[in-house]
Order: C-alpha cells, then structure tokens, then sequence
C-alpha cells in the first residue's frame, strides 16, 4: 500500500527586504504563512527603511539573485513565484532569464517607486522588464501609477483601467493583466482584470485612513499562494482581494508615516472567534450550575451573556457572541434559548463595544433584572458601580437607533470617573429598568454576578 505524503504547498518571493517589516519579502511572507503556503525567499536588495522612507539601498549582485532560486528549486521546488522590488536592469534580466526555465505560475508586482518616492527599480531597467519579464507573467499586478508607466495611458477612471490592462496583454505579451483600484478615486476600490480575452472587476470599499504599506507586496502573494495551491487564477484572485481587504481595515498603527497591512488577521481573526466561542461556553456552564440562583434575576426580556473579539477587531455588534433568543428563566432555573453566535445581541453587545473604548479589556458583560438588592451587594463588594437616567438621554438620542447604550454606558463612565463593574439604569416609559455587569471574559462575567447575587440574598460567598 502506498503512503501518502503531506502535501505542502511552496511560493517563492523574489523581492527586496524592509527592515521596517511592511513591505517586501516581509509582507509577502506573512501572507504566504496566512494562506497555509511555505514561503520560498529570493532577495534582491537590502533597504534602510521605515514608515516614512527609505534611506538606503543595497543591491544583491545578479548571480547571487540567480542561485537562490536555483538552490531552493533543485531541492525544495517551486510552486509558484513572484517578484517585486528587483531594483536594476541586470537583475532583473537574470531573473527572468532564470524563471523562464521553469514551468511555474508566475505573478509580476512591478514595483517601481516606495511610498516615500524613492525608486525600488531604476527607470532604465523599466524597459528591459517590459521585454524579457513582462512576456513569461502568469499575472502583471500593477497600481495605476506603474500601469500608467507600463501602458503609456493616463488612467483617471476605470475605462481606463481597462485599457491599460488590456494594453499590458495584448501588446507587452502578458497572461493577464491586474489594474489595481487603490489610486483610482471613487467609494469603491476596483480592481480590473483582462484575462482570456475579456474583462472582470473585483470591488471592495474603499477604507478611509487606513494602512496600506505593503498592501500591493501582501496582494500579489496572496495571488502567488492561492496559486501554488493549483487554484486557477481568477479564484486566487478573489481570496487575495478578501485577504487584503482584511489586511488594510485592521492594518498595524506603528511608526509615525505609511503604516503598513496586516495579512495575519486572516488567521487571527478565525482564532479569536474560535476563542470567543470557547469562553462563552465555559462561562455558560458556570451559569448553568447556579441556574437557582440566577433564575429569580433574569429579567422579562431575558438575559445575554456576550463576549466581544479583541478591540482591533470590533466594527459592530456582529463582532460580539451572545446567545440566540437569549437565557430565559424556566421553572426554577434557567436555560438559553438558543446556541452561541456572533450577532446575537445587541443591546448587551452595544454596551460591551462602548466600555472597550474606555477599557479595551473589558469584552464581556450580561445583564441581570433591576434590583436595589444586587446594587448594594455590588458596592459591599466595593465594585465600581455606577448608572445612568434614561429620563435625562437627548431627543437626538432618542431618535437614533441604537444609540441609547453607548450614551448609556458613556454617561456612567463620566459619572464615577472611571470604567464600572456595574452599571444599572431604572428604566423609562416601555423600557425595563435593568443591571448590566461587566468583566474581561465571561467566566469573569459569571463570578461577579454569582458573588453579588449570594450577597443580595445573604448567603455565604464561595472563593
């Protein structure tokens, strides 16, 4: 009987370092990671780089170059390639005279200039990458500036786009052609694609002061991954888009200009809702087993307990897991109506969101029904405990929806000063009067509550 072996997936980058970890072989490695690929490295250029510049380049000699690629082919192989900084015509000529040995999709990122202005290919050498390297791309992804250099053609709209795309097919012998949207202005980044013979866009909105260093790096390696995992290219296009969506809106705020993506929050953020689900269920169990307890507190609209994913995560309250239908009290105990999901919630979620701006370790609460009882238990704990009147909430407020609990929670905030434990409200016209309690995770959630609760009622607490 024949074994099967793993299969492992390989992509190769050839490409520039940055030492500021955004772009170049960094970004393209982190991507490849993201999507499941082991990563091949080919370095052309040392840079001094940050966020706001680059201050120095080094270039690798071009036979140097060429036995990297041959070294990791003869022995790892190669998948699929791609290349972007490759800084000087010799390079680049060695390259392309390498890779056309080797019958392997390949994607060009033409990388002409950084963020900063400075140049990652020199001009002369933009020539000799349109006729030797240009020819043997599987895929040319260019911006709408190195479009423009590519094709000759002013590029203002997406007709544009079109024609430069088509323009790098049909007249400087590529595959296919990737006009990226990203400069091209309007509420949607569209990224227009010629391949065999006809046209399709691919459309994200667009996200306002986000990060985007390395975004073209990250977006041309999710290409080049999906395509060493044999997807064909218009589907490795489509995950690439979703991918550096992800990556720009949950970009990493560091240094003081072009911050850059994030490709791992393709991974993080599955695995952060997998936890989220998991610290539910823990703190679901715990107030399960004190369903007696519980059950005389849980309020007419029933009870949620809720957990939110990391701040850098949170959007809206679909980024917060709660129970569906919610925990209703039955009999002498209690029981959840439904399974744990994300949206779930929404008013215990809303008020989840605001306190994380205060406090962004604060990602869980539940609420309880208005009792004066559990209030003074809270403050005999010497919890925070602090509350906000519906009575004094603005018509502006009022009109808007959703608005009411983070107005809420704010106003609870400013009253004692500081992030509550505990915030209650007495209710208004049509609105129960209402306890919410708040914790770093569920379980943490649970415990406050069971602990003021047995005090409420005079027993004796547990630790």
């Amino acid at each position: 009987m024949q074994v099967r072996k793993e299969l492992i997936h390989t992509a190769l980058t050839i490409a520039g370092s940055d030492s500021g970890g955004g772009a170049g072989i960094a970004a393209d490695l982190k991507t490849f990671a993201a999507l499941g690929v082991h990563g091949l490295v080919v370095i052309t250029a040392v840079t001094a780089q940050n966020t706001k510049e680059v201050k120095a380049i080094y270039d690798l000699p071009a036979d140097l170059v060429v036995k990297q690629i041959e070294t990791v082919a003869e022995d790892i192989g190669i998948d699929a390639a791609k290349t972007g900084m490759l800084s000087n015509s010799a390079i680049v000529s060695a390259v392309a005279k390498t890779l056309s040995r080797y019958d392997i999709p390949l994607v060009v990122d033409p990388v002409f200039k950084a963020k900063g202005g400075a140049y990652l290919l020199r001009p002369e050498a933009i020539d000799v990458l349109k006729r030797r390297l240009i020819p043997i791309a599987t895929i040319v992804t260019p911006n709408r500036m190195e479009a423009e250099i590519l094709s000759g053609i002013k590029i203002r709209t997406i007709d544009d786009a079109r024609r430069a795309a088509k323009y790098i097919v049909k007249s400087l012998g590529a595959n296919a052609a990737l006009v990226k949207g990203g400069h091209i202005n309007g509420e949607y980044s569209v990224d227009v694609l010629y391949y065999n013979g006809s046209f399709k866009e691919y459309s994200k909105p667009r996200l306002k002061n986000a990060c985007t260093h390395g975004a073209g790096c990250s977006f041309s390696a999710a290409i080049t991954a999906e395509l060493a995992k044999g997807k064909n290219l218009e589907d490795a296009i489509n995950t690439a888009k979703e991918l550096i969506f992800l990556a720009i809106r949950h970009g990493l705020r560091i240094g003081k200009g072009f911050c850059p993506v994030n490709p791992t929050a393709w991974l993080e953020i599955p695995a952060e809702r997998y936890i989220v689900i998991e610290e539910l269920k823990k703190g679901l169990d715990l107030l399960m087993k004190y369903g007696r307890l519980f059950a005389p507190f849980i309020p007419e609209v029933y009870t949620n307990l809720v957990m939110a994913l990391p701040k850098k995560y949170v959007h809206n309250i679909n980024d917060v897991a709660g129970i569906l239908g919610r925990i209703a009290r039955i009999g002498k105990t209690i029981k959840p109506v439904g399974s744990i999901a994300f949206g779930a919630s929404s008013h215990v979620a809303r008020a989840v969101i605001k306190m994380m701006d205060y406090d962004p370790t604060i990602r869980s609460a539940m609420n309880l029904r208005y009792d004066v009882r559990l209030v003074e238990a809270a403050k005999k704990l010497n919890l925070k405990v602090s509350y906000y009147d519906r009575r004094e909430e603005p018509p502006e407020i009022k009109r808007k929806e959703g608005a009411t609990i983070p107005w809420g929670i704010e106003q609870a905030v400013k009253r004692i000063g500081t992030v509550p434990d505990v915030v209650y409200h007495l209710g208004d016209w049509g609105k129960e009067p209402m306890i919410l309690i708040f914790g770093k995770d569920p379980t943490d959630v649970v415990r406050k509550a069971l602990r003021i609760i047995r005090i409420a009622l005079g027993l004796k607490e547990i630790h």
